[in-house]
């Protein structure tokens, strides 16, 4: 790490865990006490709270989006190149909020945290979260923040899931929503892959039913292959070749099963990296809130007359290489919006990275995405 951050960095954060003693009541019938929410903030609320922003994480994010915890940190927040002063998301102009979502496992309540009523982790006893449970728990944060109304409410991935069901839930409680690399619904395919990646990990001879935790292991294996399955489907093809190609770890054949290819090392290195940071059992409960997630489920499956509800303003952004979440989702979503008769704009972003684009601050997203945070910011006098 170098003696002085980069002049757009955020700087050094401090993530605050806020406690709430109020009963939430969730759509798979049970009930949480009490909870706590990990929460960043970026930047300074002004006056009539009217500049906020919320951040939504994708699956395997968390609260620290952008910045750094330490003058020793070697790697800013997950989202560190839309955020900050002078990025898409400018913190000189906006108040921005992220956070670790309900059932976590970067210390917001979720299976690693103790369960009152036992004294123990909850483990598999922790109920299913779906994506409007989160939303639920992220406007009782709004509350205790004092924001009645975001400016924006902006996610990828699972994260543009939850942007848009902001805008079905609290339609009076958001001026724009931005969903970014998603999808109205998963596809079968999609839902087959979480269903692959949930098999590694309960698998795992050392899973025991969730309770791994009274065990002091960790199904790190399963985790691992969970990981890898996922991250093939966040690239593309061309970038995968681009970046490994066929190219060999040594210069000859082994005729073994060890990782001899590039891609077989480098994929291994991110399962085993994943599974010494992210907990099996939410990896579990996180996948199925992508699988249920489908706002025209309750409307027949007219997608346009679920987002009749919706009052703000859309932003939706697809990855031309993005075979994950392909732009034609993004088109479906756009075209009810439209049949809804909604302010939506669109763009599809020519970028080789496959889902993981919306990681990579490629120069039209970049201005596509500032262009229209500029418009958010004008609206509200930041």
């Amino acid at each position: 790490m170098p003696d002085s951050l980069p002049a757009d960095s955020v700087g050094i954060v401090t993530p605050q865990s806020y406690h709430f003693d109020t009963p939430i009541e969730l759509a798979c019938g049970q009930t949480l006490e009490s909870y706590d929410l990990v929460v960043e903030t970026y930047g300074e609320l002004n006056d009539d709270a009217s500049n906020a922003v919320l951040i939504c994480h994708a699956l395997s994010g968390h609260h620290h989006a952008a910045g750094y915890h330490s003058m020793e940190d070697r790697k800013p927040g997950w989202w560190d190149s839309c955020i900050g002063p002078g990025k898409p998301i400018d913190t000189d102009r906006f108040f921005v909020v992220s956070l670790n979502n309900l059932g976590g496992c970067h210390g917001s309540t979720g299976p690693n945290s103790l369960n009152p009523a036992t004294n123990k982790p909850y483990g598999p006893d922790f109920p299913v979260i779906t994506v409007g449970d989160w939303v639920k728990s992220q406007s009782l944060l709004a509350d205790r923040l004092g924001i009645q109304c975001w400016a924006a409410v902006v996610g990828g991935s699972l994260g543009g899931m939850q942007a848009l069901q902001w805008s079905l839930d609290y339609p009076d409680r958001l001026r724009h929503s931005v969903v970014i690399a998603s999808t109205p619904r998963l596809t079968a395919q999609n839902i087959a892959f979480n269903e692959v990646a949930r098999q590694a990990i309960t698998s795992d001879r050392e899973f025991h039913d969730g309770r791994y935790y009274d065990f002091n292991i960790v199904p790190r294996r399963g985790l691992m292959l969970a990981r890898m399955v996922g991250h093939i489907t966040y690239l593309s093809d061309a970038s995968m070749g681009e970046k490994f190609g066929r190219e060999l770890r040594e210069e000859a054949y082994k005729f073994g099963y060890d990782a001899e290819f590039q891609v077989e090392s480098y994929l291994r290195y991110q399962g085993e990296r994943f599974s010494e940071s992210f907990d099996a059992n939410t990896y579990l409960l996180m996948t199925r809130a992508l699988d249920y997630f489908d706002p025209a489920y309750d409307h027949g499956g007219d997608l346009s007359r679920a987002i009749a509800r919706a009052s703000c303003e859309f932003l939706v952004l697809s990855f031309s290489t993005d075979w994950r979440f392909a732009p034609e989702r993004s088109e479906e979503l756009v075209n009810a919006m439209i049949s809804a008769r909604k302010k939506v704009s669109y763009a599809e972003i020519d970028a080789p990275w496959g889902h993981d684009a919306f990681l990579i601050p490629t120069p039209r997203y970049t201005d596509v995405f500032t262009a229209y945070m500029d418009r958010v910011a004008r609206e509200v006098g930041a």
